[in-house]
């Protein structure tokens, strides 16, 4: 038992899979991933754009491959990416025969959908022969025609039976090298499936509330259903999907992942919303230690406390500490120690100087 029982998260212990470099399921990290949305048969914007969705640390990104020009253009994306390459397949059997000798190390299929058996067994064995993973993409907004006549409407068992169905298939074909999902933009309808599809299999799953919407609303639907699933021990890779930037679907996940202290990385920032209390413009100070720490990726805890009142406490449980004082004399803490006082002027400089320091000080030990 752990020091602190009541943040313990007991994951279950799926079946280790790989894409790529990366290894998922069993104790694995819990990987991110994110998805472009540039045309891909524009390698160019494509490269550039995976770049950035791998600076902000996803492991995986997802590029669409609709067409032969995408999976042409793929080969020489995948020798630009520094992170594996997801190729999303949904109909087009063809594409996937594609991407796989083009270098996706992961193939986004629903062989529900592909229908035909013959075709099913061309995409396994393209993915045998080029050691590539799949997942299997169940969505509430494409289920087999069958199935939503047998159940009326998308629900947790029709989507649970349709994964199932899916794994069946992929099992038959002596292929064991995959993920499963089963997505809906309802919170209430992708957590029940997937609670009950954790409880039937031991593929690892790919966690996500598919449509989620723009910024805000998508982020908190997303904080709120893979939040849960999440405390429940379910999940071994997510995806925060967003009409926005998809650069910010990655900070999104990783800040899911980082509260519930299932992947630290970079720095988290423990902060006041500020009143009038506060000694020094905590906002503010925020905003600008956001964006100059950004670039930490190793994990180390801090508090920005605009006054005495929770400052102390908090600062005692993070490894750097500021906490507001009376006529611009701020508490400094390090490790939960007073080390010394600062005035408004200094403190962002300082605290910069001192994660950094810690930074470097973490990267030499390990």
């Amino acid at each position: 038992m752990s020091l602190r029982p009541f943040r313990d998260i007991y994951r279950k212990k799926t079946k280790v899979i790989k894409v790529g470099n990366i290894k998922i399921g069993g104790n694995n990290p819990i990987s991110v991933q994110s998805m472009t949305n540039t045309l891909t048969k524009d390698a160019k914007a494509t490269i550039v754009q995976i770049n950035e969705i791998a600076n902000e640390g996803a492991d995986l990104v997802r590029v669409s491959c609709p067409d032969e020009d995408s999976t042409i253009a793929l080969k020489e994306i995948v020798k630009h990416s520094s992170i594996p390459i997801i190729a999303d397949i949904h109909f087009h059997y063809k594409r996937a025969l594609e991407s796989a000798d083009n270098g996706a190390k992961c193939l986004r299929i629903n062989p529900g959908n592909i229908g035909d058996k013959k075709k099913i067994k061309e995409i396994i064995l393209a993915a045998k022969n080029n050691d590539c993973a799949i997942r299997i993409g169940v969505n509430a907004g494409s289920l087999e025609k069958d199935i939503l006549e047998k159940y009326k409407e998308p629900c947790p068992e029709a989507l649970v039976e349709s994964a199932l169905r899916n794994i069946k298939i992929i099992e038959d074909e002596d292929f064991f090298n995959f993920k499963v999902s089963v997505k809906s933009s309802d919170v209430f309808l992708s957590i029940h499936a997937y609670r009950q599809l954790s409880k039937v299999t031991k593929y690892p799953l790919h966690l996500g509330i598919t449509e989620a919407g723009s910024y805000i609303p998508g982020s908190i639907k997303s904080s709120i259903g893979l939040g849960n699933l999440l405390l429940d021990g379910i999940g071994d890779t997510i995806r925060v999907s967003l009409s926005d930037d998809p650069v910010k679907e990655v900070k999104i996940g990783n800040e899911i992942l980082k509260s519930l202290n299932l992947r630290n990385r970079g720095v988290k920032i423990i902060s006041c919303p500020s009143c009038a209390r506060q000694a020094f413009k905590v906002i503010d100070t925020v905003k600008v230690l956001e964006n100059k720490l950004s670039h930490i990726k190793v994990p180390i805890t801090l508090s920005i406390i605009g006054c005495v009142v929770n400052g102390p406490g908090e600062a005692a449980l993070t490894d750097i500490g500021i906490t507001g004082g009376g006529k611009g004399s701020n508490m400094l803490y390090l490790n939960g120690v007073q080390t010394e006082k600062l005035s408004n002027n200094d403190i962002i400089s300082k605290i910069v100087h001192l994660v950094e320091k810690k930074a470097e000080e973490i990267k030499n030990r390990i």
